[in-house]
């Protein structure tokens, strides 16, 4: 069985619950998580701290490539879904930094540009090959990253509801934005992401379409792994 064959890609825009249902879905599968969005941020800081002009693709891309970055669990780890959610840059702890609003503010400029999101693809599909699939969430997994992957999930959720959850994230990492604020954020946060030429927000063909608004993540959770054990058990 491919790696490929034991990856669940989970997409969705800001707030729409992906980074809890993959933990719980790979706990689940015993598998082990990517936070896709987390080697973006790494990028993005690797190029503000460069000084490169944002707007430079070749700069950029040429910063993601020279960067050192390292999410999540080593390969082998036996800790699925608890995942180590620490982020390196070049050895060191980016974890706090990454998500911070310098980083938020250039993100979603950085990850426009055609170049760096070839660096990152190639580093995911070298990760999942490392652990013999996961659980990759993101927001071109199942269209770009892994087209092939047993289970394509695609998370929605109302913008209220997304803006509160984004709120509370923001309010654990001792910010205090209002929700209003944070609506705004995530509007433009979601225009740039669906219009971007380069591997645009959508879900693939033959997603699994699931609105988290309203509902439980052990439901959500529950739903995707009786897919993927329907999938895996089809195919194999």
């Amino acid at each position: 069985m491919s790696s490929r064959s034991r990856v669940v890609a989970i997409d969705g825009p800001a707030g729409s619950g992906k980074s809890t249902v993959a933990r719980g879905v790979a706990r689940a599968l015993g598998l082990v998580v990517l936070d896709t969005g987390a080697m973006y941020r790494a990028a993005t800081l690797a190029a503000l701290e460069r000084g490169v002009d944002l707007g430079d693709a070749d700069a950029v891309t040429g910063a993601a490539r020279d960067a050192e970055i390292a999410v999540g669990q080593p390969a082998g780890s036996s800790t699925a879904g608890d995942g180590d959610d620490t982020v390196r840059l070049d050895g060191r702890d980016v974890t706090a930094e990454i998500r911070g609003p310098a980083v938020t503010a250039a993100v979603s400029m950085v990850s426009a540009h055609p170049g760096v999101r070839e660096v990152m693809v190639e580093q995911q599909r070298e990760w999942a090959e490392r652990h013999r699939g996961g659980v990759v969430e993101g927001r071109d997994i199942g269209t770009v990253v892994f087209p092939d992957a047993a289970v394509k999930v695609f998370l929605v959720a109302s913008d209220d509801e997304r803006a509160r959850r984004r709120q509370r994230d923001e309010e654990a990492a001792a910010r205090q934005p209002e929700v209003g604020e944070v609506r705004e954020a995530l509007a433009r946060r979601d225009a740039l992401d669906a219009g971007r030429a380069a591997s645009p927000l959508k879900p693939a063909d033959d997603a699994l379409v699931i609105d988290t608004t309203g509902r439980s993540v052990d439901d959500v959770v529950a739903e995707i792994v009786a897919r993927f054990e329907s999938a895996v058990g089809a195919g194999g």
